[in-house]
């Protein structure tokens, strides 16, 4: 049988042994998930924050904290090194030196300061404790942003899942990739055609598969007319335009993208429609539904959202994740290589 698509990352992420920096150390369920990287191997995980607060926060809960790596960011030998790291990346927006010392206090700072120093592969911001840190999306996103930036050839960074159906005929063996559905609000057309030739290298590089992309709307192929629908049919020719071989069509109706018969008739000119595995969503507000409805009323498991389009590895999860969600966002991250 074909392995699902999270097999073959954790398969992967194992091999490769790779450090990666979990941020939220006062949410237990972090520590939790760097206690079960250890177990699993799939990365040697990393917990920043207030080392005699971590080491508490796990005693009083039973965590066990063999080969998990803790770094206090006010006392980390390597602390001025990542000062001069940031300082050397920020120079150019005047950056000074006190406002990177005040700035590195910032769990989701050092850890990008320490992957960028290259002491980690990447980092992942999960949960969030109101009373603690309590990192939104924007202060989680916001370092990664500043200190990585984004990919050459990429102006935009987007937000995809993975959403594992329970039945394999979906995508790649029950997978479909959905994007942007955490972090573009309403992109232009230009983006959208970004976003979706990024989340189809994404969905190469993880399954080794030939992504089909579908560009959805609630229209297909002229079935209706408005502007809201002119963004999809100009970015489905701009993401053509930008990978003459990529196999991507639209404006296509959810339905008519993944269901065989559906795509049939309604889109009967095209190769790629009812048979979809990348689903490209319009804005944040069809394609946020659209994952939270896949994954509650389908019994999808959604594993993100994951970043792409950055040069280095940085997830950021839901604070209403599981430790299990973490940890497999830090799997993905160990497998996601950097660019130059």
């Amino acid at each position: 049988m074909k392995k699902t698509v999270l097999e073959t990352i954790r398969e992967k992420a194992r091999s490769l042994g790779r450090k990666i920096v979990l941020t939220e150390s006062d949410d237990l369920r972090n520590l939790q998930a760097a206690a079960k990287l250890v177990l699993t191997g799939y990365a040697k995980p990393i917990l920043v924050g207030d080392e005699a607060a971590i080491n508490k926060l796990a005693g009083d809960n039973g965590v066990r904290m063999v080969g998990v790596e803790v770094v206090d960011v006010n006392n980390s030998p390597r602390r001025s090194d990542y000062i001069h790291t940031v300082l050397q990346l920020r120079k150019s927006k005047g950056l000074t030196e006190d406002q990177a010392r005040e700035w590195l206090k910032d769990t989701c700072v050092f850890a990008a300061a320490m992957v960028c120093a290259g002491d980690a592969h990447g980092y992942v911001s999960g949960g969030g404790n109101p009373k603690g840190y309590n990192h939104d999306t924007g202060s989680k996103t916001k370092p990664a942003l500043q200190l990585f930036k984004t990919a050459p050839g990429i102006k935009t960074a987007s937000a995809y899942f993975i959403m594992q159906m329970p039945d394999p005929k979906w995508g790649f063996n029950g997978a479909l990739f959905y994007a942007d559905c955490g972090l573009v609000i309403n992109p232009n057309a230009d983006q959208l055609a970004e976003i979706a030739v990024a989340t189809a290298r994404t969905f190469r590089a993880l399954t080794g598969e030939e992504p089909r992309v579908g560009m959805i709307s609630c229209s297909t192929k002229g079935s209706a007319k408005d502007p809201i629908i002119d963004k999809v049919i100009e970015a489905t020719a701009k993401a053509k335009a930008l990978d003459p071989q990529l196999k991507v069509d639209g404006e296509f109706q959810f339905d008519a993208a993944v269901i065989p018969s559906i795509g049939a008739k309604k889109a009967p000119g095209s190769e790629i429609a009812g048979n979809c595995n990348v689903l490209i969503f319009p804005d944040l507000n069809c394609g946020n539904t659209m994952y939270k409805a896949t994954e509650r009323l389908a019994g999808a498991t959604a594993i993100g959202p994951l970043l792409q389009g950055l040069r280095r590895p940085f997830n950021d999860v839901s604070r209403g994740c599981s430790a299990d969600d973490i940890v497999d966002c830090a799997a993905v991250a160990a497998i996601t290589e950097w660019t130059e």
